[in-house]
């Protein structure tokens, strides 16, 4: 019976765990380039049951079969879907259609300077004519940070990525396509960094759209309805450590007649 109240404790952990989950996915609906998040459920280790010191076998300890100890959070896992193309009149804003990533020179608190990776193409030109994320972190070219005439008056870019202010050409958007995604981690709202393990590859079959950007890949019913469900599970756990809790108050009270 103990062990039902430890079964009925895992699963409402794990409930507890999906609904972070859906809840930074309804969060970042609205979020350029956020890919959706979630995650598989799996059971414990089973482990052998014992009959332990039973009279109708001569006290011998005799095994009766295997136990489930509960539920945990297998892994965690993102889908990178295309999210759909969100047309925003700026020349400044961009979207790719397939698959790789925009290059970020990204600067931490510490002064650290790391490549990050992300599909937020919101672009802005600062006071210097670098092109900046809304953070101000460098976007990178084929030729280092992209930077373009401060009196530009027509900024034009072509599927393949190559960069023109006023018919003049700039640099190339350096775009980079990982091998394996699983060896990318987020950080923050929609950046990516490679973790040891990761194989950057060249980028193929992905065209860049100008005046566009990319939304994330969320549907917003199907977390609803994933939400609802898991609040269900969860109060369903909770009735049965409710029915066990009162089943040991009987004993007890019982015990002590």
């Amino acid at each position: 019976m103990v062990k039902g109240l430890y079964t009925s404790y895992t699963g409402m952990v794990n409930q507890q765990y999906r609904l972070d989950v859906v809840s930074n996915n309804l969060a970042n609906a609205t979020t350029t380039g956020f890919k959706k998040e979630g995650c598989t459920t799996q059971s414990f280790d089973e482990m052998y049951g014992i009959k332990i010191k039973d009279a109708t076998v001569g006290h011998l300890n005799q095994q009766i079969g295997t136990l489930s100890l509960g539920a945990k959070i297998g892994e965690t896992y993102r889908s990178w879907n295309q999210g759909s193309l969100i047309s925003t009149g700026s020349n400044y804003d961009f979207a790719l259609s397939g698959q790789g990533f925009f290059n970020i020179s990204f600067t931490n608190k510490a002064g650290e300077t790391t490549t990050m990776y992300t599909r937020d193409g919101s672009f802005q030109m600062n006071s210097e004519g670098y092109l900046v994320t809304k953070d101000g972190d460098f976007v990178l070219g084929e030729g280092g940070p992209i930077q373009l005439p401060t009196d530009v008056s027509e900024l034009s870019v072509e599927p393949t990525g190559e960069i023109y202010a006023d018919g003049q050409y700039i640099d190339t958007f350096a775009l980079t396509d990982f091998e394996d995604y699983n060896y990318l981690e987020m950080y923050g709202e929609n950046l990516f960094r490679a973790v040891d393990g990761a194989t950057p590859q060249f980028v193929t079959n992905t065209t860049m759209t100008q005046g566009y950007l990319e939304s994330s890949n969320i549907n917003v019913v199907s977390e609803m309805v994933d939400m609802i469900t898991i609040a269900r599970e969860y109060e369903s756990g909770q009735k049965v450590m409710n029915a066990i809790d009162e089943m040991l108050a009987k004993m007890v009270n019982i015990s002590e007649l």
